[in-house]
């Protein structure tokens, strides 16, 4: 019994148990894969959801289109430990906050994007975007 454990943990720490430490890796994807750069986008909207959970942050906000209707979209922001060393907190995005949105449309032409940044009704601005694969580099606003 103790050699099938020893041989177990062996092939834990080593090149037979790496796979497990991998599949997390297999959920996490690169900008281009999902998004547009080509399709910049901006949206004036009321947050109704902000998750700031890994591996992105979502900021889920609903906007008024111009027949009128509501539409919900979803915005995905760099991860939360970048967001939080920018200055955002769980309380940064509270429901019926009011923003404006720059970001990237969805490949797929879904009501998700990829956010670049947003700013408040007082003129603040943060930067939520991510620097993944693909992503369009701009320096963040300050």
């Amino acid at each position: 019994m103790r050699i099938k454990l020893a041989v177990v943990m062996v092939a834990a720490m080593t090149g037979g148990g790496l796979w497990l430490t991998a599949a997390p890796g297999w959920a996490h994807h690169a900008f281009s894969a999902e998004f547009d750069a080509s399709q910049p986008l901006q949206l004036e909207g009321v947050v109704t959801k902000f998750e700031l959970i890994n591996p992105h942050a979502w900021i889920h906000i609903d906007v008024t289109d111009p027949e009128g209707e509501v539409v919900r979209w979803m915005i995905e922001g760099g991860a939360p430990n970048s967001l939080i060393r920018r200055g955002f907190t769980t309380d940064s995005l509270a429901i019926g906050t009011e923003i404006l949105v720059n970001g990237y449309r969805a490949k797929d032409g879904s009501t998700r994007a990829n956010g670049k940044d947003i700013t408040f009704q007082d003129g603040r601005k943060l930067f939520v975007g991510s620097s993944g694969t693909g992503a369009p580099y701009e320096a963040p606003s300050r």
